[in-house]
């Protein structure tokens, strides 16, 4: 299992738009998933351990973002045969099991995470409502474990893309890491 670190793509960046369906096949388009100030999409999967170790993060995150006006996908770009423990019926149990409350898509092709330029699970974006790249980093500074973060950094950008007047963003951001993304 590769590990691997995000890789440098410029704040400002336009979101690649897309379609995708969840593991139950309803069709997702990315302009409906925005919430009014933005938007969380997160490459990850079910079978790596840095992924796992961020899911609960992830998901309490997501809960509180979404009363600020922020939404998050979850994006799977491992669907590879030589990892079933990723394929979309696998993803339905994690839903389940994870209570997982957003959609969490499949991107069979890998088309996505190559126009985002994804590189690890988990690879963390957040746009703002005008679909410009403000944060593409690491959750925290543990990814290990939670009692010992001390720095929220994804926290701290969504909640300075929500306030109102909008503060700034720190430009100091460092990269994911996590699994290769087990490309075809």
């Amino acid at each position: 299992m590769a590990l691997l670190e995000s890789v440098v793509v410029p704040l400002g960046t336009k979101m690649p738009s897309f379609e995708l369906k969840d593991p139950h096949g309803k069709l997702y388009r990315s302009r409906e998933l925005y919430g009014p100030k933005g938007l969380l999409a997160v490459f990850t999967c079910n079978h790596c351990p840095y992924a796992i170790a961020v899911w609960p993060r992830l998901i309490q995150l997501a809960r509180s973002a979404k009363p600020l006006g922020i939404n998050t996908v979850g994006i799977n770009p491992n669907i590879h045969p030589n990892y079933p423990e990723d394929a979309p019926e696998r993803m339905i149990v994690k839903i389940k099991e994870w209570g997982i409350d957003f959609p969490y898509l499949v991107d069979e092709t890998q088309k996505v995470a190559e126009a985002f330029k994804a590189q690890c699970t988990p690879d963390l974006y957040l746009f703002n409502s005008q679909e410009e790249l403000v944060y593409h980093g690491r959750m925290d500074d543990n990814w290990q474990d939670p009692a010992k973060v001390t720095r929220h950094e994804l926290k701290e950008a969504i909640e300075n893309l929500a306030s109102e007047p909008e503060r700034p963003i720190s430009q100091d951001q460092k990269p994911s890491m996590g699994c290769s993304i087990k490309w075809r």
